[in-house]
């Protein structure tokens, strides 16, 4: 039985190395790509714990943000790895990360859709960003455009962005009235240099701020007219002592809150782009090599 068992490894593992992998192997990426600031990032669990005031994260993941086999993420250095919080520690590297919607949003789909396939979270908030700094032209709308580009190259489709900013902008009455007018350009420039125009895009509606506009930017915010585009409203969610960043249970719920709207949304039809060969990821390979070794035994 060792000797068959050994055989079998051999001959799936020569298989699974192969480009046009067949079966469960034969799995597009599912391209999910996370932007905005600090509440996209992700600030639950985080606090100012010592005497310095120096912010840290308390290092709980809830059940529904645990990793699962079928959840990426595209690294910093643009290469698929297991996703595991806190999901942008090595995007927004100036900040403190801890729990944020794009897990608990992957593990939500994936229970309610068991057939959805592999998901690929494409990591690209920055935490104290205004609406201005996301446009075309910009340091962070080239490199969001840069990772989605390179997850859809190393094979994959695109299928939403979650796009969660605003609290910044809440400061500024001139930021306030040109809200709306950025948020549809840069919408707008996205979709059309990722050769997505029906991108759907889901976009959560304040919480927070960090000035008094707070109101007058949900209101842009609500009043987005574009094709497409979700809004997920996420006022009266818990907040941390800062009262400007979701708790780690508002996140999970927010995470579900945005599942619901993705899977409802579904029907629409897409075909916004085109994937070349298939990859996957090796060690996801590995993993289900493993698992089918298991079963012969």
């Amino acid at each position: 039985m060792g000797y068959m068992l050994s055989l079998i490894l051999l001959a799936l593992l020569a298989h699974a190395t192969s480009i046009s992998c067949q079966n469960i192997l034969e799995q597009r990426m599912n391209i999910i790509i996370l932007a905005g600031q600090s509440n996209m990032a992700g600030r639950g669990g985080v606090a100012n714990h010592s005497v310095r005031g120096i912010p840290t994260w308390d290092g709980d993941v809830p059940p529904q943000c645990q990793p699962n086999p079928w959840i990426f993420k595209l690294s910093a250095d643009m290469a698929w790895v297991e996703a595991r919080e806190p999901i942008h520690a090595d995007i927004d590297v100036k900040k403190t990360n801890g729990i944020g919607p794009g897990m608990a949003f992957a593990n939500a789909v994936l229970s309610k859709d068991p057939n959805f396939g592999l998901v690929g979270l494409v990591p690209c908030a920055i935490g104290g960003t205004h609406l201005s700094q996301w446009q075309k032209g910009g340091f962070l709308y080239e490199q969001l455009v840069k990772r989605a580009q390179m997850a859809l190259r190393s094979g994959g489709a695109y299928k939403a962005m979650l796009w969660y900013q605003g609290e910044t902008d809440t400061l500024y009455k001139q930021d306030v009235e040109l809200y709306q007018g950025r948020l549809k350009r840069f919408f707008n420039d996205l979709r059309s240099d990722l050769q997505a125009p029906r991108l759907p895009i889901f976009q959560v509606v304040l919480a927070s701020g960090q000035g008094r506009y707070t109101e007058e930017v949900r209101e842009a915010q609500l009043k987005i007219e574009l094709p497409n585009v979700e809004n997920v409203d996420a006022k009266g969610l818990p907040l941390e002592p800062d009262g400007l960043h979701l708790t780690t249970p508002a996140q999970v719920r927010l995470g579900d809150m945005l599942a619901h709207a993705f899977l409802h949304f579904q029907p629409n039809p897409l075909n916004t782009n085109h994937s070349p060969p298939i990859f996957v990821p090796y060690f996801f390979i590995i993993a289900q090599v493993f698992w089918m070794v298991i079963s012969f035994s």
